[in-house]
């Protein structure tokens, strides 16, 4: 079978729809949001509520770091706990939304940046499975992972991100999540609803360079300064909304929710385009 014949077979299991689908950027934040009913958690449902039925979901999660791009090919993903020190009631949730391997397969597919492989081991980590929870509790939604392969650079991602566009005329929300703004070490446990000067400063930066579709800055992200280099030490959790943004339209619309920096140094900001 032919590489033409290959992906006509596993784009008729995700039929062509009218509309394009929606584009999702989540601040995850912390884990307990899974088993916490609280601002961010009703956030996620309340957007789930307002988007069209999705046929399936493409999920980029900073919790998922290759050397190499993957994604999960299974039909019944595993619930991955990627965390410790957590109570044993996060250890418990489990997230039994079923795999969609022909999607994996056109995702493998469409990617011409890089080879992408059918991972089997790999599941739903938090960055995916905590959201997914609230925005489609009874796990009857299709969902697969796309690994962020972290030995490429930023423009290297947003470039393999527009490879996706596809999928967006298929009925396939794609969700990068992640955090804009994601300083572990300097998290501020005695004040959570607090913010570091900082942290806004940068959390507005991102958002207005969002805003004005100035992705080039935002792939140069490393250009703010010092910053950038507080909002962003490591680039895990911030790639995701480069995805995201790389399968932007000009013309869509950018709405805001979850806006807020808490425990001084990280963000919940998420964005819907669309």
């Amino acid at each position: 079978m032919d590489d033409l014949h290959a992906l006509r077979n596993f784009s008729e299991e995700l039929p062509t729809r009218h509309e394009v689908s929606p584009l999702l950027f989540v601040g995850h934040g912390n884990p307990m949001n899974a088993i916490e009913e609280n601002e961010f958690s009703r956030g996620w449902q309340a957007m789930a509520e307002e988007l069209p039925s999705p046929a399936a979901v493409l999920c980029v999660s900073a919790h998922w770091m290759t050397e190499g791009s993957q994604v999960t090919g299974t039909e019944r993903p595993q619930t991955v706990h990627d965390f410790y020190g957590f109570p044993d009631e996060l250890f418990a949730v489990e997230y039994p939304a079923p795999g969609h391997p022909g999607l994996a397969k056109e995702t493998q597919h469409l990617v011409r940046t890089t080879a992408v492989t059918l991972d089997s081991s790999w599941g739903f980590d938090h960055g995916c499975w905590s959201v997914l929870k609230a925005m489609y509790p009874r796990a009857d939604v299709p969902v697969v992972q796309l690994s962020l392969d972290m030995t490429k650079p930023a423009a290297w991602h947003y470039a393999l991100g527009q490879e996706l566009t596809r999928l967006r005329s298929k009925g396939v929300l794609i969700i990068g999540s992640g955090d804009i703004v994601h300083n572990l070490r300097l998290l501020d446990w005695a004040n959570p609803d607090g913010a570091f000067d900082w942290a806004q400063e940068m959390n507005e930066k991102f958002k207005d360079a969002i805003i004005k579709n100035d992705h080039q800055t935002l792939i140069d992200y490393r250009s703010y300064g010092r910053g950038a280099a507080l909002a962003v030490p490591t680039p895990d959790h911030y790639l995701p909304l480069l995805y995201i943004l790389a399968l932007k339209r000009p013309a869509e619309e950018i709405r805001f929710f979850n806006d807020r920096v808490i425990m001084g140094s990280l963000s919940m900001t998420s964005l819907r385009i669309g």
